[in-house]
């Protein structure tokens, strides 16, 4: 598979980078969770994203929202993405990790760009009745986080 570079470049200096390829989360719900954790401090998106795994706060959903109930706190259609949530975590703990390699301080830093982008789609059939099959697909994303630190 090709090397997928990031979408934006900052200071090398000031800056962390992190990326998760070809994560098995819905592509929708990491992109208005991504929206959503963007601009945070590490610290604050980090309990943000626990609290999300936990069910005790909603993600506001802007744009896919059809249908969805209204949620308490200060949104009106928001859901619980549980599985996007924890990748999220993971790829923020790795930024984490490669800002404190580099000898930034990660409490220090917040989430200056975030992105998710849709994979490739793995194919897959489900047998059904009478010699038939459904198609059984599985969405991939591309999730990249860059951190960089409060001036």
């Amino acid at each position: 598979m090709a090397r997928i570079n990031y979408s934006m470049e900052l200071d090398p200096e000031v800056s962390a980078k992190a990326m998760g390829s070809e994560l098995h989360i819905s592509p929708k719900k990491s992109r208005e969770l991504g929206r959503a954790i963007k601009g945070m401090h590490t610290g604050v998106a980090r309990s943000y994203l626990e609290n999300v795994t936990t069910l005790n706060q909603a993600v506001p959903f802007k744009r896919h929202n059809d249908g969805l109930g209204h949620k308490k706190g200060a949104m009106a259609a928001g859901r619980y993405p549980v599985g996007a949530a924890k990748e999220f975590l993971k790829i923020l703990k790795n930024a984490e990790s490669n800002a404190e390699y580099k000898g930034l301080e990660p409490a220090n830093m917040y989430i200056a760009h975030m992105s998710a982008k849709r994979g490739r789609v793995i194919h897959g059939m489900r047998p059904r009745a009478r010699g038939r099959g459904s198609p059984k697909n599985t969405e991939t994303v591309f999730v990249e986080m860059i951190l960089s630190e409060v001036r």
